[in-house]
């Protein structure tokens, strides 16, 4: 068949409904009963939580587009104001199910475990009793009921709090008549309340704060009638704006931003499914809002709060079971890590295999006389990181210890400038990047004088610096010595804090320069090997897809009979499977127990397979507005593990996996009829993992 014009809208789906079915595919696994019942719950809460990020986000920018008038369609030809147009009824059914989830069941089967959510309706007359107790002696005190007439406008309702309007009959004291006021709930006070045991049936019986302040809240207005009392909650604009190019200073700059994030432009308004609409409509006129903003809710207006119940519940049988993250023999041996390191590269594949290793990596670096420099990029690594604590302890020892640190690392802002100002005020040479890209390699570097030459040791990652998510996200992490890595990891964070032209790299792919050029580069070569005969195939797994020229050469690929199998687990704007297209193109995204993390681009190369771990998705804002990183597998062994174990492995996946269709909808793959479900994840775990804790 004939070329197809790659540049046909057609051919590309749309980013923001490409998101919208990823989180549908999160609630799917809410409502798997072959997961553990408090594991459903938390994908519940996963899922209520991304698509609060997706308001404040992606929402909120296309908000913003359509009221500066911008009209540039996207690869898909959809303008700003249509795409919010198919966005409104796909995330109102995401909700409706969100709720039908919980409601039939979700809390039906708690219930059957003993974890009860005590309706008001339900109290008997211990629990109402010690229910009064807790708000008069917890609540109230910190409650601010705010009475709406001249002498006080409607209060500034801050991003995603718990707030209730109510309704009301009669004269206050000094002869006002409103009718209507607002109660914001304490952000002090938890939102899920466990009873005590001499009130209750069970260990783990709770009520819901909405439903203590909802019981009493006529004692805030006495005196009055109350007619309704009905819970809300706004999801506003947070995305940051800070025009870099004309500061002098960003972390000031952002510093100052940070406080308006709260109090963006309303983006979405969730009220009680008992409220009734002229209430609504007042609400949606006061944060100007239409009708298609609006999300009426049969339950608490927050699904993330019930993620608390996973820590408040001790029941491990209605949890994963627990597992040890092996240590590499290389790292149990208890030599140096140094020398491990320069008789064979570390592969590391969390959190299958332990993180320690790198924290060991930093900390023997940080005490070892013979080591002169330590070089790190942090992106998100968390307040009470002890890799934060590492570095300060070695700049304090007289190390030069230089940080490149990502201020604008979204929603980690305030914790990246906390971390900034500790390691400054210990020594540290905090730098922010670069102005204009967002610094999201993730690299470490240590100059060791080892005899009478200088050695450079080096760890790459496809992961964040963080102790806590490399047990929860699937990543790779090299520790290696080889000259031809660590020299270029050099020429990195040569490029990141100081002034020079780009050094040409020969390993090493770097964005915002070669790294685009050389996966198409590369994705043409597999092409042009298909088209002599040779073996030509492509296997690549990244968290999103959506860089047009990238689709283009992919498409042009399959057209030259180059076989493409791609693990996408978000985003993706690619369509499988079109007659003379794409129909060469297979594209699964594979969920489960862990966040899958890694990016790994496998190219057959006639028989000389590539491959390369990376930080980078392929989407345009990795490509060409970041500082990344993808490097190869330069060791054959090495390279053929990390292909079983992150690519084919994921392919043979048939407990947790969709495959998207052409026409943009996913479908769950299922296993032969004589076959048990196959997962890449359990697989690994049997694999890598050290001895289970059970």
């Amino acid at each position: 068949m004939p070329d197809a014009d790659v540049t046909d809208p057609e051919l590309f789906l749309n980013r923001e409904l490409s998101l919208l079915a990823f989180n549908r595919r999160v609630l799917e696994l809410a409502r798997d009963p072959g997961f553990p019942l408090l594991e459903r719950l938390r994908y519940l809460s996963i899922s209520s939580t991304n698509l609060d990020e997706f308001f404040e986000v992606r929402v909120g920018s296309l908000r913003q587009q359509v009221e500066l008038n911008v009209h540039t369609p996207g690869p898909d030809g959809l303008s700003a104001a249509e795409q919010l147009r198919q966005i409104s009824p796909r995330a109102h059914a995401l909700v409706d199910d969100q709720y039908r989830t919980l409601n039939d069941e979700l809390i039906p089967a708690l219930a059957d475990e003993g974890i009860h959510f005590v309706r008001r309706t339900h109290w008997n007359e211990a629990q109402s009793d010690w229910v009064r107790r807790f708000f008069h002696e917890q609540l109230q005190p910190v409650l601010s009921p705010i009475g709406l007439d001249p002498a006080h406008p409607f209060p500034r309702i801050l991003n995603k709090s718990l707030n209730f309007i109510v309704t009301l009959k009669g004269k206050d004291a000094f002869g006002r008549e409103s009718g209507r006021a607002v109660v914001q709930a304490p952000r002090s006070l938890p939102r899920l309340v466990r009873l005590p045991a001499e009130v209750a049936s069970g260990d783990n019986d709770f009520v819901l704060l909405s439903s203590i302040l909802h019981a009493h809240v006529g004692d805030l207005f006495r005196g009055m009638q109350v007619t309704g009392c009905y819970q809300f909650r706004l999801t506003r604009n947070s995305d940051l704006f800070v025009q870099e190019e004309e500061i002098d200073d960003l972390l000031n700059a952002l510093e100052g931003e940070l406080p308006q994030r709260n109090y963006g432009a309303g983006v979405r308004l969730e009220v009680a499914d008992n409220c009734p609409r002229e209430v609504a409509d007042f609400l949606l006129g006061e944060f100007r809002l239409g009708p298609d903003d609006l999300y009426q809710v049969t339950g608490l207006v927050n699904l993330n709060r019930l993620m608390a119940v996973y820590d408040l519940v001790d029941r491990a049988d209605l949890k994963f079971p627990p597992f040890v993250p092996a240590l590499p023999r290389a790292d149990a041996t208890g030599e140096s890590i140094f020398a491990s390191i320069r008789e064979q590269d570390l592969l590391l594949h969390h959190p299958y295999q332990s993180f320690m290793p790198v924290v060991e990596f930093l900390r023997q670096a940080a005490a070892d006389p013979r080591v002169l420099a330590i070089k790190q990029t942090l992106y998100r690594t968390g307040t009470q990181s002890p890799l934060v604590e590492i570095l300060t302890e070695a700049a304090q020892a007289g190390k030069e210890v230089t940080v490149v640190i990502e201020l604008r690392a979204r929603f980690d802002e305030a914790d990246n400038i906390q971390l900034a100002n500790r390691m400054q005020d210990a020594g540290v040479h905090v730098t922010y990047g670069v102005v204009g890209y967002k610094t999201h390699a993730k690299l470490a570097l240590v100059v060791r004088r080892d005899g009478d030459a200088l050695t450079r040791y080096a760890h790459l990652g496809t992961g964040n610096y963080h102790s806590g998510t490399a047990k929860a996200y699937t990543d790779f992490g090299l520790l290696t010595a080889d000259p031809a890595i660590t020299d270029e990891v050099h020429h990195v964070f040569q490029q990141l804090t100081g002034l020079g032209k780009v050094s040409r790299l020969h390993q090493l792919l770097q964005a915002p320069f070669n790294l685009h050029p050389a996966i198409i580069e590369r994705i043409e070569r597999e092409a042009d090997n298909a088209r002599a005969g040779r073996p030509a195939r492509i296997v690549a797994r990244m968290n999103s897809l959506n860089e047009t020229r990238v689709i283009e050469a992919l498409y042009a690929a399959s057209q030259a009979g180059v076989q493409i199998q791609l693990i996408v687990r978000g985003i993706c704007c690619l369509r499988p499977g079109v007659p003379g297209l794409s129909e060469n193109i297979e594209v699964r995204s594979v969920l489960g127990r862990f966040l899958e993390h890694t990016r790994a681009f496998y190219f057959e190369n006639a028989g000389e397979p590539e491959l390369y771990l990376s930080s980078a998705d392929w989407m345009p804002r990795n490509f060409f507005r970041r500082v990344e990183v993808a490097f190869p597998l330069r060791d054959p062994a090495l390279r053929e593990r990390v292909a079983e174990e992150s690519l084919f492995n994921y392919l043979r996946d048939t407990a947790t996996a969709w495959a998207l269709q052409g026409d943009g909808h996913y479908l769950r793959v299922q296993p032969p009829a004589d076959q048990p479900a196959y997962s890449a994840q359990q697989e690994l775990l049997a694999q890598l993992a050290g001895t289970p804790t059970v």
